[in-house]
């Protein structure tokens, strides 16, 4: 009797085609976020067995606030300031728990968020936690959030208005307008929450992130995760000082949370000084950019990747998991994407370009993809 209301509802999403289950990696790798490939890479590794070898501990031992406080964390995040330009960084254990972080903790009571609608999951389960207001603009429309904005002030809004987008989507693989929030972001003194997940390492000078135009602004908070171009773990929030004391000060997420492992962050230091130095990495990945245009979304009469991940929406949930089973079955790790990751109808193959594959691998998935789909 106990468990008779989980089954009903696990029996309910595999009838819809929505029952989830961990399935081990195989085949030709179109599913991860390592998209340079530095998840095994050399030289990240090495710098991690040397940190062993001089006695860098495997655990943290606590949080940040206790004794997990390691000079390999201390050493990463005044290298990550460095880097991504900014005041001050914080080192995280994941994207997740940097996005609950920032949003359960920055903005305050009487404030307003207003988030892409297509936002993380994770920024979703922050604003829930979060003192202020928030609504949600259409995607990557401007004028929706300026009209949002608008539409608060007139009902008597006064505190600060936070605006918050993904720089570069990770299911539909297109790019926020950032210029143009950035205008609007200063036209009401407004702050911007970044989340650069999908951008670092493989956009921006030096893989900085789509967010390097905005450098110098004040206003600007971003969030890099480690855990994909990276090829890590972990995340680091970057932004003004004051922004980062706070965090230290008042985010649950990050008081109450175990610090990552030192080893970690060595990993993270070395990661920035290779994707600092990729920039052949990211014209290999563009070319299989490229090469996708030509193989997948020409044949099927999609529009040319704008970036490394390549959406192809079949808007029905059972489809789409048996596209992937055919695709998986032929050797290529494709996984399908439903909802509530996705909006309903949208149901999709999430094809991820990576260095782990070659353009003859994305020629062959594009032959593989319309007999599958036949």
């Amino acid at each position: 009797m106990i468990a008779e209301p989980f089954a009903k509802q696990l029996a309910a999403l595999e009838s819809r085609g929505r029952l989830r289950r961990l399935i081990p990696r195989s085949g030709r790798d179109f599913a991860s976020n390592d998209y340079l490939g530095l998840a095994g890479d050399p030289i990240i590794a090495q710098a991690v067995v040397d940190a062993i070898g001089r006695g860098v501990p495997v655990g943290s031992g606590g949080s940040r606030l206790l004794r997990g406080n390691a000079p390999e964390h201390e050493g990463l995040e005044a290298k990550a300031a460095d880097f991504f330009r900014t005041q001050s960084a914080l080192f995280v254990a994941n994207g997740y728990i940097g996005n609950l972080a920032l949003f359960s903790t920055l903005p305050q009571r009487g404030d307003l968020i207003v988030a892409d609608e297509l936002i993380h999951a994770s920024a979703h389960d922050g604003i829930r936690m979060s003192k202020a207001a928030a609504v949600f603009a259409r995607h990557n429309e401007v004028q929706s959030f300026a009209d949002l904005i608008a539409a608060w002030r007139k009902e008597g809004g006064t505190g600060r208005i936070w605006i918050a987008v993904e720089t570069l989507y990770s299911m539909d693989g297109d790019v926020a307008p950032l210029a143009d929030l950035a205008k609007l972001a200063a036209t009401h003194g407004a702050m911007l929450l970044l989340d650069e997940a999908h951008g670092t390492g493989v956009f921006g000078p030096g893989g900085r992130g789509l967010s390097a135009g905005l450098d110098g602004l004040h206003n600007v908070i971003t969030l890099h995760t480690c855990g994909k171009a990276m090829g890590t773990e972990g995340a680091l929030i970057c932004g003004p000082r004051i922004h980062i004391d706070y965090l230290i000060n008042r985010a649950r997420a990050f008081i109450f949370s175990t610090a990552p492992s030192p080893l970690m962050a060595v990993a993270a230091s070395a990661a920035l000084d290779r994707i600092e130095q990729a920039s052949d990495l990211r014209d290999r990945l563009k070319t299989l950019r490229q090469d996708a245009a030509e193989a997948i979304c020409a044949p099927l009469g999609l529009p040319s990747p704008r970036s490394q991940i390549v959406p192809v929406i079949l808007g029905d949930d059972m489809r789409t998991m048996a596209v992937a089973a055919a695709l998986q079955q032929a050797g290529f790790d494709v996984r399908g994407i439903r909802p509530p990751t996705v909006p309903p109808g949208t149901s999709r193959l999430r094809i991820s370009l990576t260095l782990n594959v070659g353009r003859a691998d994305v020629a062959a998935l594009g032959r593989e993809l319309l007999r599958a789909m036949q």
